[in-house]
């Protein structure tokens, strides 16, 4: 039998390639990195802490859902938080939350393909994402990051890259895995 996170690896990528690409929820799917699954409140709240978020940090959540890990950053932390979301739906219902949360002035929701964000004013960078998507994010992470930029990626490792930390947490008896990276200085 194979492991849980390897069954939800194939569950996810069984979802992104076998969803219908027709209209524009069809063209979101062409060009989404992942579908959307929703981070445990105690891996979000972990994520930030491996990456020493606070009130002077700027964070990206990339494919940014429900908002939670913006608000998570913003509410608990006090630092400023950029969600970036390919879905107009789940754009909206971030930036809602962010509302209802009352950290609407420290978070901002981008409606826009992740491949497309600036990042270059990101401290630390969130990936709920799967491992192809994070190895075709790579690059653009290394080139738009300053070195020391913190990288946490929920579940999926990021191809290439040696992990600084990797911690495990039990959330339903299921594993999850974190993978904290930082980017190095420029060569």
């Amino acid at each position: 039998m194979k492991p849980p996170t390897t069954m939800f690896a194939i569950a996810l990528l069984a979802l992104l390639v076998g969803a219908p690409a027709q209209g524009q929820h069809g063209q979101e799917m062409k060009k989404s990195l992942a579908p959307y699954v929703t981070s445990p409140h105690n891996v979000v709240e972990r994520m930030l802490e491996l990456c020493g978020v606070d009130d002077g940090k700027v964070v990206y959540d990339l494919g940014c859902g429900d908002g939670r890990i913006l608000i998570a950053a913003a509410k608990k932390h006090g630092a400023h938080a950029v969600g970036v979301e390919l879905s107009p739906k789940w754009a909206q219902v971030a930036t809602d939350s962010a509302v209802a949360a009352g950290v609407q002035d420290k978070v901002r929701v981008l409606q826009q393909d992740m491949m497309d964000a600036d990042l270059s004013g990101a401290d630390v960078v969130t990936l709920y994402l799967i491992s192809d998507a994070n190895s075709r994010l790579r690059p653009k992470l290394e080139k738009e990051l300053r070195p020391g930029a913190c990288v946490v990626s929920h579940d999926f490792e990021i191809e290439g890259w040696k992990p600084r930390k990797v911690e495990k947490i039990m959330v339903y008896q299921r594993p999850h895995s974190i993978y904290v990276y930082r980017i190095s200085a420029k060569k």
